[in-house]
């Protein structure tokens, strides 16, 4: 099972308004287990960045001039999420904005739906935490991921702690498949008990003759204690 955890930085809040993505950060899992593999690029909006979004990621129009323009690493882009299941925090925004970049290309028209699914981990934190906070911060302190590093927003850097933040909300169904497809180490001395009895064949061992005395006598201790009321010579 191969999940690519994606977030985006963009120029403000509305794509319908001519915002864009200036960064995308995407960290790959394969069977629930980071493989160390990640996508990430600053990109050249071509556009002022509003003052809002700049104070939350703190990436200039002066820094992202020197990088390149979506259309020019779209390709390399789809490549990396294509067949994944993306995971991304509300992802109606992200996907929003990498849907309008894909309408800036030349036909023919892409969605980004075409080449992978999607989980939302803000409805999936909604289901489990109704009434709560749900932001990346929140979940971060509710399920002990470490984000002290976090000054500003980032791309890559979110996409990590969300990785961990989904690992974690989703753990126990990943404890039980690790624990089945994972069997503990078998010792020598387990392998030869099993080659000496026979399958469904089990062993009886006999008490001896001092155990039996011994345990007439904590019988006897017992019948004293409960004035004659032994319950283990009744059963027998």
């Amino acid at each position: 099972m191969r999940q690519v955890i994606l977030d985006t930085e963009t120029t403000g809040l509305e794509a319908a308004q001519g915002h864009r993505v200036i960064e995308i950060g995407c960290v790959e899992l394969v069977n629930r287990r980071p493989t160390g593999k990640t996508f990430h690029r600053y990109l050249n909006p071509e556009r002022p960045i509003d003052a809002g979004a700049q104070a939350v990621h703190g990436l200039s129009l002066e820094f992202l001039s020197t990088h390149p323009v979506f259309a020019a690493v779209a390709e390399e882009f789809v490549a990396f999420v294509s067949g994944a299941e993306l995971i991304i925090h509300n992802a109606p925004f992200d996907v929003g904005f990498i849907d309008h970049e894909f309408g800036r290309l030349p036909p023919p028209q892409r969605l980004l739906t075409d080449s992978c699914t999607i989980l939302d981990t803000l409805v999936m934190a909604r289901q489990r935490h109704p009434g709560q906070r749900n932001s990346l911060e929140a979940l971060c302190k509710r399920y002990g991921v470490d984000a002290t590093s976090r000054e500003l927003h980032g791309a890559l850097l979110d996409a990590r702690l969300l990785a961990d933040v989904y690992l974690a909300m989703t753990g126990g169904q990943g404890a039980l498949s690790l624990a089945a497809e994972q069997p503990g180490p078998v010792t020598h001395a387990a392998v030869t008990v099993a080659k000496r009895r026979p399958r469904g064949v089990i062993p009886v061992i006999r008490a001896s003759a001092e155990e039996l005395v011994a345990h007439e006598q904590a019988l006897d201790a017992l019948a004293k204690a409960s004035k004659g009321k032994c319950l283990f010579r009744e059963a027998t």
